[in-house]
């Protein structure tokens, strides 16, 4: 049992690249005193489920997230992936909370709320502040901004400070900055300067506190996206659906697209057709089966496609008015095996830690605790 308060940073797309590359003086005097690895990011590449991952210490194959949405196959449609109920395992909320640690959750986005607000004293998305947080600390800014970091780790300060009762505080961020600029951009290194400088004055709120920070994801330049719906069908093939799981509520971070796609064939004879015409595309790097893609990346078999087709770092899928788009020079996206690097850190942890090679991918920060 662990009586340490605890702060777990889950800093929204910053990649290993983001990280050493940027101005972040105050994690990396911690990552060096603390401990420090470069892990994996779970497959896909997309938030929820590898926040998912990091909250519960688990596989997907075990909480049962696969994406940011799934293919309803009663509805014919996509649905977002949102729900605490679908959650099959215990957050580290609930772990923490059967030993008598109470924890919050404080997150730039409202469907952070969505998946983790089950067991919490607390659990506040800034882009849905309640009115006692505006009043206290302001009205916070735009969901896409990287102002929103600040305002929601200025709480997270002030929360340490004032209620000593809260074991574990989870603060999730936005990526918005890191689509928005790369990690050599003034914006973002003014972003992230600004962000370690906070996290600086949290951490120093609550001294008897070990800061956890691990990132979902990181991002990389995309210079083309495949619509694979379109695309089949214009082959002589119709898919019954085609799903990016990035598909989420922020559709301004990256239009729904990401470096990997799932489809779901009519029939199990197209399957040969449909690989064929995937692998043939520029950019696609693999085609792999449900099985595959069970096993290499751990997904729950029922939320995820017949195929899944990975892209290259150049790559992604969504959906579109036309097969093929050239894309702009500023879009920045993820959800591939190339934004699979990230920063692990522990610092201030007054208990024994398991061997380095236990952490292997980001969901291990959390999963030897409680």
């Amino acid at each position: 049992m662990t009586t340490q308060r605890l702060v777990v940073a889950l800093l929204d797309g910053l990649g290993v690249d983001c990280f050493t590359g940027s101005p972040m003086p105050a994690l990396k005097a911690m990552a060096g005193k603390g401990f420090y690895k470069q892990v994996k990011a779970v497959t896909p590449t997309v938030t929820n489920v590898n926040n998912v991952s990091v909250c519960c210490g688990a596989w997907p194959d075990e909480h049962g997230i696969s994406a940011n949405s799934y293919f309803d196959a009663a509805s014919g449609q996509a649905a977002y992936m949102n729900s605490a109920d679908m959650v099959r395992v215990e957050t580290l909320f609930q772990r923490a909370l059967k030993q008598g640690t109470s924890g919050a959750l404080l997150t730039s986005k409202k469907k952070t709320v969505e998946l983790f607000h089950k067991d919490t004293v607390l659990s506040v998305a800034a882009e849905a502040a309640p009115t006692e947080f505006v009043e206290r600390y302001g009205a916070p800014p735009d969901i896409y901004s990287a102002e929103i970091n600040y305002w929601l780790w200025t709480v997270a300060a002030d929360i340490l400070k004032s209620r000593p009762d809260i074991g574990v505080l989870y603060v999730h961020t936005t990526d918005y900055p890191m689509h928005r600029w790369s990690p050599e951009e003034q914006g973002s290194l003014d972003h992230l300067s600004r962000l370690d400088t906070l996290i600086e004055e949290a951490t120093a709120a609550a001294p008897d506190a070990a800061l956890f920070a691990v990132a979902d994801h990181g991002m990389n330049r995309k210079t083309r996206c495949w619509d694979l719906a379109r695309v089949c069908a214009s082959r002589g093939v119709s898919l019954r659906f085609a799903l990016s799981p990035e598909r989420d509520y922020y559709i301004v971070h990256h239009r729904n697209f990401a470096g990997s796609c799932w489809l779901w064939l009519r029939d199990p004879s197209d399957r040969s057709a449909v690989e064929t015409i995937c692998r043939g595309l520029e950019g696609v790097e693999d085609v792999i089966t449900r099985e595959e893609a069970m096993r290499r990346f751990r997904l729950p078999g029922d939320y995820i496609g017949d195929l899944m087709v990975l892209g290259d770092k150049d790559t992604v899928f969504g959906d579109m008015e036309r097969e093929r788009e050239d894309l702009p020079p500023a879009f920045r996206a993820h959800g591939s095996l190339h934004e699979s690097d990230v920063p692990l850190l522990i610092h201030g942890w007054q208990n024994p830690l398991p061997e380095s090679e236990y952490f292997t991918h980001n969901l291990h920060l959390t999963s030897f605790l409680f």
